[in-house]
């Protein structure tokens, strides 16, 4: 059985439960590429992945985009190398990488409003600096 694919220190996924299927290329080859697959098509099942906690699997899902079906597997393609295990190697680092990503959970921002103070100090800035510019006018009174 093969070493899992290890995500963060908590998480790891079975390599059992990456499907790969390979594709021709319509990348680098000559007249290579329309003779030998190449090409990897990743596909691995988020929605039913027993490795994976619900939080990440959601902040996986809104990662993934367009990578996503709609019955939860990630499909990831990889044709950038004329060789095969290269490209495999190239879609199982772009797996682990969305799913890195989606191991991190988002900062809650609180929201904050300024205070009675620093509104007063901006208020007052704004007067003295609109004073300066009334005085840069014309003399109303015609001297």
């Amino acid at each position: 059985m093969a070493d899992p694919i290890v995500i963060t220190r908590s998480v790891s996924i079975d390599p059992g439960e990456i499907e790969e299927t390979f594709v021709r290329s319509a990348g680098p080859g000559g007249q290579n590429v329309n003779k030998v697959s190449s090409a990897v098509q990743l596909r691995f099942d988020l929605k039913n992945s027993p490795s994976i906690p619900e939080a990440m699997k959601r902040r996986a899902a809104t990662l993934a985009g367009k990578r996503l079906t709609k019955s939860g597997v990630i499909v990831i393609t990889a044709n950038s190398h004329r060789d095969q295990p290269m490209n495999r190697a190239d879609a199982q680092e772009k797996l682990v990488a969305l799913l890195v990503e989606a191991s991190h959970v988002p900062k809650y921002r609180v929201a904050t409003r300024p205070t009675l103070a620093s509104k007063r100090r901006r208020l007052e800035g704004k007067s003295i600096r609109s004073g300066i510019k009334r005085l840069r006018g014309t003399p109303s009174d015609g001297h």
